[in-house]
């Protein structure tokens, strides 16, 4: 009986010791919140492309700012976040381009842990009213860019006629040359252009390595911190 009583005070004792050893750690053991609306710069470390990638692919980024909370850094430029592909749609007629959608799922803080998150990608004007990203949204963003494109015929058809002008005196007569073709050529770029758009599919959506996201995050994150 004896006996027993003494290894009941020794594992007593060893069961306090213990919740005395870990009580300074859970004293300490705190998070720090990085709210809602935040806004990251992210670097993606491989590319994606909506003709070669398929949904449920990963891909990575690297955080380029720290996140502060109290003037202390709580997730420093370099961390790691991991996605994957949520969803393409591939590009249709009418010049209507691919969609890719991204889902950004964790972060990995200094210490190794990977905590959640929900990022939306912003300040992009090929982007679609649900999130994804684009090329062209259809016939009508199609045929913006040929009209800009036989503006452009039209303006350097006569730049090159005033060099020519000016290089050789004849600008009374080369430049209103120039400017004739010039609208001749829009005009052809523009109905071949104009039809075009509206037979051929959309082109594909590509993320470049390298390439910089401007992102937000949608709801707060709570980091550890020692």
């Amino acid at each position: 009986m004896k006996k027993f009583r003494i290894l009941g005070i020794i594992f007593t004792m060893l069961l306090a010791a213990q919740v005395t050893m870990a009580a300074p750690f859970n004293a300490k053991a705190k998070t720090k919140r990085i709210p809602a609306g935040t806004e990251f710069q992210l670097k993606m470390l491989n590319g994606l492309d909506s003709s070669v990638n398929t949904s449920g692919n990963s891909f990575s980024a690297m955080l380029l700012t720290d996140q502060t909370a109290d003037d202390d850094v709580i997730l420093p430029s370099g961390s790691i976040i991991r996605g994957d592909i949520q969803g393409i749609v591939q590009p249709k007629r009418m010049s209507k381009g691919a969609i890719l959608y991204l889902n950004f799922d964790h972060v990995v803080t200094p210490n190794g842990r990977q905590l959640p998150l929900t990022l939306n990608v912003v300040g992009r004007s090929d982007m679609t009213y649900d999130g994804g990203l684009t090329t062209t949204k259809g016939y009508a963003d199609a045929w913006k860019q040929t009209c800009t494109k036989s503006g452009r015929i039209t303006k350097n058809a006569i730049s090159w006629g005033e060099d020519v002008a000016n290089d050789s005196g004849w600008k009374y007569v080369t430049v209103p040359v120039s400017a004739l073709g010039g609208v001749f050529g829009t005009a052809g770029y523009f109905v071949y252009g104009s039809i075009a758009d509206m037979i051929k599919k959309g082109a594909h959506v590509k993320l470049y390595k390298d390439e910089v996201l401007k992102v937000i995050l949608v709801d707060p994150i709570d980091v550890p911190v020692i």
